[in-house]
């Protein structure tokens, strides 16, 4: 197996290579996700929130030292509110987060194309959430059906969404 850097990778290659796989240590993220952020192509460890309309945890998240990872958010895939908007990403990009995969709803597009970050998001919608403190972090979280779990490797490019159970 080779090891990719995290800035130099093809998701076609990944699959590729693990085409193979049927471990479960190897997955593919259903194609449902734009890209609303500054960067195409981002990778890193994974750190999740799991939350319903209330993006909280998803701004503490943002607020610590991301060291290159990758924030997933698990939103239930609602896009009734915004998880992401202009603020988030930007904490998050001088942070030092690489970039952020939410299953629902994110804001502010001119703000997050200007972002330096990799945001990959369901649509587009302006109302914010509501702030009630509620949700899990760290957990593992169910994607379209799809597993991911904290210190998985997610890596998104153009061509789609992959996620290993280490560094591929």
């Amino acid at each position: 197996m080779s090891s990719h850097q995290p800035n130099q990778f093809s998701t076609c290659d990944l699959c590729d290579e693990h085409k193979g796989d049927t471990s479960g240590a190897f997955r593919v993220l259903a194609p449902v996700f734009q890209e609303y952020g500054g960067k195409a192509a981002f990778a890193g460890a994974v750190s999740t929130v799991k939350c319903f309309e209330d993006n909280s945890l998803v701004k503490a998240a943002t607020e610590t030292p991301g060291q290159g990872r990758v924030l997933v958010v698990d939103g239930g895939g609602s896009v009734r509110r915004a998880l992401v908007g202009g603020n988030v990403a930007a904490t998050a990009a001088k942070n030092g987060w690489a970039g952020i995969v939410v299953f629902g709803a994110v804001r502010d597009l001119a703000e997050l194309q200007a972002t330096a970050i990799g945001i990959r998001a369901l649509a587009l919608m302006p109302l914010p959430t509501e702030k009630r403190g509620e949700g899990q972090s760290d957990v593992t979280v169910l994607i379209d059906g799809v597993p991911i779990r904290p210190g998985d490797w997610l890596y998104a490019d153009a061509d789609g969404i992959v996620v290993g159970n280490r560094q591929l």
